[in-house]
């Protein structure tokens, strides 16, 4: 299985290559958004700002969003739950628009939003498999989906209620930092390269009954004809 983590080139990917390592998985780094999408599943790290993020998509946003609404598995975690959205008050530039909705700044005092947090409401498969309650935050924007129901775990900040996690079919999406959230939160990671590998295996299972049933129905054809 191959998972490609797209690099907006603005920091360092390592931790995040680390905890995604895993038996018979292979972590390539592209900066190329329609390269990026090649892969069995992608990552969206949350290293940098909205505006930056942005304009390194460039002209393979189009490229990189029919991929995720096509169903490719995706993770983004910060700033790459951040740019799935519409648009961001950080800065200018178009998200993927994969999620209805903008980003906005936190309605609190202290910003940024840095150090451990609780989840709040969280009901995912992924957050039961690793246990991970209290997660690792470094931000100052957070989502605001149209649709609250795609919201699978909450968080609030000085009274300031938002998205924690985010779920759109294939695609998830975390404001917290799952790599730099101790052992729950590399177990996260974990949880999620399963998750994949589990979809894959069901599609190529589809493909292959898919593949028999129409061997059979030709040979059934041939034999019928062959009766006549």
């Amino acid at each position: 299985m191959r998972i490609v983590l797209f690099d907006y080139g603005a920091g360092n990917l390592h931790s995040l290559q680390k905890a995604l390592e895993r038996p018979g998985v292979t972590v390539a780094v592209e900066r190329d958004p329609a390269r990026a999408v090649a892969g069995d599943a992608l990552v969206l790290p949350g290293v940098g700002a909205f505006q930056a993020a942005t304009t390194a998509l460039g002209e393979g946003r189009a490229v990189m969003a029919d991929a995720i609404r096509a169903g490719l598995p995706t993770l983004g975690i910060c700033l790459g739950m951040q740019i799935m959205f519409e648009a961001s008050d950080e800065g200018g530039g178009a998200g993927l628009g994969v999620i209805a909705g903008r980003c906005r700044k936190f309605d609190a005092a202290r910003v940024p939003q840095i150090g451990w947090n609780p989840l709040v409401e969280a009901h995912d498969p992924l957050l039961d498999a690793s246990g991970l309650t209290t997660p690792y935050y470094a931000n100052s924007f957070v989502g605001a989906p149209v649709d609250p129901s795609v919201v699978v775990a909450w968080g609030e900040h000085e009274g300031d209620r938002f998205p924690a996690m985010v779920r759109v079919g294939a695609c998830v999406g975390t404001q917290f930092h799952p790599e730099k959230s101790s052992t729950a939160g590399v177990s996260f990671v974990h949880a999620w390269v399963r998750e994949v590998r589990d979809r894959l295996e069901a599609r190529d299972a589809r493909a292959t009954t898919a593949v028999t049933a129409a061997i059979a129905a030709h040979l059934n054809t041939e034999i019928t004809e062959d009766g006549r």
